[in-house]
């Protein structure tokens, strides 16, 4: 391993460790980060290992840089979505769309969402990453709301609830696949338990 990690300045250097970055990322969320090794990321991103060590300590940097670049797609894409409007006596529709835009996403990454959320429960990098975009997504929801007429009545604290209930949803139909659920139910308890948190808003 080299221990004097460069920065690279040239414009085919800073190509070439984004293309190791994105590699590697895609290789740990694929087969794992404990499956994964450099001499594998360096294949995929068709530079030698060398090159790798050049401007990685390990390929745990190549995670933790690959996360910061590409882990909102998969996490936290809701992010990214700003200036949405709606009527309020339409709030269940654009909650159906919220859900089923999650379980796409889910189903997309299923990997890589595994991979994660296992190391945010073992690793205080990943666990910081994932811990501060929750926060910023419940912020970025709450703007949403606040725009469309909603009250700063504990509003924060109704988006996370609304997050926790929707995400785990997803992983149920995801992950957990219990024959015996009905998920059409399911998913209306969850839109009801939230249209009830924001009772006062919607009346």
């Amino acid at each position: 391993m080299i221990d004097n990690i460069r920065e690279p300045r040239q414009q085919r250097a800073i190509e070439k460790k984004e293309k190791i970055i994105e590699a590697g990322f895609n290789l740990i969320c694929e087969n794992g980060y404990y499956n994964t090794n450099t001499a594998e990321i360096a294949k995929k991103a068709s530079v030698s290992t060398g090159i790798v060590y050049q401007y990685f300590k390990d390929k745990y940097d190549i995670l933790i840089l690959g996360l910061e670049k590409y882990g909102d797609d998969i996490f936290f894409p809701m992010l990214k979505t700003k200036d949405v409007k709606f009527d309020k006596k339409d709030f269940d529709k654009l909650l159906k769309q919220m859900i089923n835009h999650y379980i796409s996403n889910h189903k997309v990454s299923n990997t890589a969402h595994e991979e994660i959320m296992a190391m945010v429960h073992s690793d205080k990098r990943v666990a910081e990453y994932y811990y501060k975009r929750e926060l910023e997504m419940t912020n970025s929801l709450k703007e949403i709301l606040l725009s469309n007429g909603f009250i700063d009545d504990n509003l924060s604290e109704k988006v996370h609830i609304m997050m926790g209930l929707i995400d785990n949803l997803c992983h149920e139909v995801t992950y957990h696949k219990h024959s015996d659920m009905n998920y059409n139910i399911m998913e209306n308890l969850v839109i009801d338990s939230i249209k009830n948190l924001f009772k006062n808003d919607l009346d």
